[in-house]
């Protein structure tokens, strides 16, 4: 399951944000997993890559929701401010498509 907060869920249900930035102390998804989005539903995992948050683009920031990788960086360090174990996690690029509901 990948948790959100509910200001980015109306993004990921029109398809705007198609990604997340993580900080993870070992890779938890795999490429092809079905993942659950509560408040969106299904997605399927269609990239899982190892980055640096330095090397954000701004094709990064509009896929995760964000006008700019500058922007996307400090959304990123607000998230993590209160993690005293941030500094040592990997970040990570988890790229996602909502799946269609079966009827």
């Amino acid at each position: 399951m990948l948790l959100f907060k509910k200001k980015f869920l109306d993004a990921i249900r029109s398809g705007d944000k198609t990604q997340t930035i993580r900080l993870w102390k070992h890779r938890r998804m795999k490429v092809g997993q079905r993942s659950y989005i509560p408040g969106v539903g299904a997605i399927r995992i269609t990239a899982v890559d190892v980055i640096e948050l330095s090397d954000l683009t701004e094709e990064d920031a509009r896929r995760d929701g964000f006008e700019s990788a500058a922007v996307l960086r400090q959304e990123i360090d607000r998230i993590y401010a209160d993690d005293s174990d941030a500094q040592h996690r990997q970040p990570y690029r988890v790229r996602f498509e909502r799946m269609k509901e079966d009827t």
